[in-house]
Order: C-alpha cells, then structure tokens, then sequence
C-alpha cells in the first residue's frame, strides 16, 4: 500500500507561525513542509482553502455516539474512536469516572486490551482515571459512596490490569494519603492530576511539589479563588502546571477563557471536552459511569439536578469556540489543542506539531471548525468528502 501523501496548498500551522505550503508524509511520518514539494507516486489531497494542523489530542473524555467508556467494550472504543476522527482528534485518552473496585479493573483491562487494536480512527494513547481517590465535597457528578482513599498496591492492580496503559490519573489534594501516592504514581510514569477539590493553598501546592502535573478541569467541581484564601485555585494560577480547560461556553464563561490565558500563557493550558456518551447525538437522557444524565439545549446535568455531568462537546467545536473566545490565529490555538497534551503525556518529541521527522497526525479544518479529512500516523482515518 503506498504510504506517501503530498498534502497540497494549505495553510500548515507550524508551531512558528502558518504557511501557504505543501506537506509531504512518508511512511507515517511528516518528512517535508515547504513550497512547490513533488513526490512521484504519492496519494495527492488538495488542502486549498484549508488550515493544515497538528491532529487534536483529546486527554479527558468519558465517551461519545452512545458509548460510555465505563464499560465499554472494543467495539465501542472503535466507534468513538471512529467519530472523533471525524472530528479532527489522532489521539485520545478513555476517561473512567469512579466506580467499585471490581467494575475499575474490569474496564482497565478491556481497554487496555483494545486500545493496539483500534486503528481505523484516533488512536487510543493510554487511560485516565478521574478518582476513585476524590472529595466527597466537590465530588461533581462522582458517585460519593464509592470514593475512597489512596492505596497504592490497589492502584497497581489497576495498572497491571491495564497492561500499563494508565497515563493519567485525578486526585483531589486534600484527601487523606494524596500527598504520599503522588510521587509513588509519578514514579510509575503516571501523569497526576489536581481537581474535584475544595483543598486550601498550601495543601494544593503540596500536592504540585509532590508531583501533579496539571489541573482537571480548571474551575470546575474546584474550590475558587477568593482574595484572602486562594485555595486550589489560586495555586492552579500561580503555578507552572498545566490547566485542562472545557471551552464550550457553559462550563467557562469566554472571559473567563481569556483570563485563563493569561494568567498561564499559552503553553500551560490543555483544551479538553470532557465529553459524555451524547456527544454526537441530540438531547436525550443519558448515562454517565453509574449516573442518569439529561441533556437538554447541549447541556448535560445528572437527572437527580445536584450537578454538571461532563460535557457534549467535541474538539472541533472547541476549536471554533477558541477562535471565536480569543481571536487568536490557528497556529498559536494549535498549542492548547495539540501541543500541550502531548507534552503532558511525554509525547511531545513525536506528536502534536508539524515538523519533519514528527508522526503524520493531521488535521485538514476549516478557519469555522469544520473537518475535511484527519490522519493519524499517515493513515487517512477520515475523509469528509
């Protein structure tokens, strides 16, 4: 099968600036981007009128198109996988929200299992376990009875049942024994994460210093800042961490987006959709994990009314929303959307930029958000046409 691609006449957002060029993929990696590029025998895709970027890199997301991922079996995974692809995304992470132990490891395993295996759409790059080692009082759409506290050989189990697939993990600070299994799990190559918390300033920053890498949902089932008590918030801002932002204009007013921003700069902040199984699909009624979710008008909230559950976003929506929120040109966007998450997830020398030598994880978008075709590791996963 020919692996060569000449991407003609877009405009290919680098991580310097954008470009009317060519593109030139070889054998699943991008191996040229200049000007008036020939390659004899190549697959040839017409990108005029389009912006070439780097392929989004969803970290957090509990599902899409019907599929939970609390439960989701390898067909499932391919389906989701599938419509993302249609939705400009190479690469993503099944996000489990807190369940028992038993159920945990049951869907660590599956898809773990799955994930070398789905490769008709973006790819499944490992797994993030928001909790089960969360507080009760920011608990969001968590189910409170089956929080627990850290134990670190259980959080091995899930590990080894997983295939070693965990790359992330949300932990709220202030619970008891965080401070001591962070730097067991960052040891273990897992990237932690600081959210669902009402935990004060300094419990946060020893929750950072211990090892957290970013924070889940900035904001959100989060303590906010107050003049006199910072608190996990003000220790999110004050930080060098990374911050996963939902910018679908419900969780984050665009001002609010836009202070994010600066206070963290465009290098320390991740888009994400925190997606539940309805994105894709209209209003309706829903689960998500072991929770009755409505969706009513796109937003989704547990049906008992005590909280938000997740999102019905997709990252194309939240590429036009940035565009819209902040007036900031693709290639700087490309960053929060591409650049950072890999960087969180240690890819960062390989994926989420166009450069020679970087996987051929694409993304062919209108400037209004619209996918016409997305490759993950030089393969045409989607093509709109």
């Amino acid at each position: 099968m020919n692996n060569t691609w000449l991407i003609r006449g877009g405009t290919v957002c680098t991580p310097d600036g954008m470009q009317q060029a060519d593109l030139l993929v070889d054998n699943g990696c991008i191996t040229a981007v200049g000007e008036g590029l020939t390659a004899p025998g190549a697959q040839e895709v017409d990108a005029t009128g389009l912006l070439v970027m780097p392929g989004f890199i969803d970290i957090h997301t509990h599902g899409a198109v019907g599929v939970d991922m609390n439960g989701a079996d390898k067909e499932g995974l391919a389906k989701v996988s599938a419509f993302f692809a249609s939705q400009g995304v190479t690469g993503f992470l099944p996000t489990l929200l807190t369940d028992s132990h038993e159920a945990l490891l049951q869907y660590v395993h599956t898809i773990g299992m799955a994930a070398p295996e789905i490769t008709d759409g973006a790819a499944v790059l490992g797994i993030h376990m928001e909790g089960p080692y969360l507080c009760a009082e920011y608990k969001g759409a968590m189910p409170e009875h089956l929080l627990q506290t850290p134990d670190f050989s259980k959080f091995m189990q899930y590990q080894k049942a997983s295939g070693g697939r965990i790359r992330r993990m949300t932990v709220s600070p202030e619970v008891e024994g965080v401070s001591h299994f962070i730097p067991k799990a960052v040891a273990e190559g897992v990237s932690i994460s600081i959210g669902h918390s009402g935990a004060d300033y300094d419990t946060a920053w020893e929750a950072i210093r211990s090892g957290a890498a970013c924070a889940t949902h900035t904001f959100n089932a989060m303590k906010l800042l107050h003049q006199h008590f910072p608190a996990i918030s003000g220790a999110v801002l004050e930080s060098d961490i990374y911050a996963e932002a939902i910018c679908d204009g419900i969780h984050l007013h665009p001002g609010t987006v836009r202070i994010l921003l600066k206070a963290k700069g465009l290098d320390r902040v991740i888009a994400i959709t925190d997606s539940i199984m309805a994105a894709g699909l209209g209003d309706g009624r829903f689960k998500l994990g072991v929770n009755d979710v409505i969706v009513k008008n796109g937003d989704a909230i547990l049906a008992d009314g005590g909280s938000r559950a997740g999102s019905t976003l997709t990252m194309s929506r939240a590429f036009a929303n940035l565009r819209r929120f902040t007036g900031l040109p693709a290639f700087e966007l490309a960053k929060l959307l591409s650049a950072n998450p890999a960087d969180l997830l240690g890819l960062g020398g390989r994926k989420g930029r166009i450069l020679p030598g970087y996987d051929a994880d694409l993304t062919l978008i209108t400037d209004e958000g619209a996918v016409s075709a997305t490759f993950v590791e030089g393969r045409q996963v989607y093509s709109a046409g």
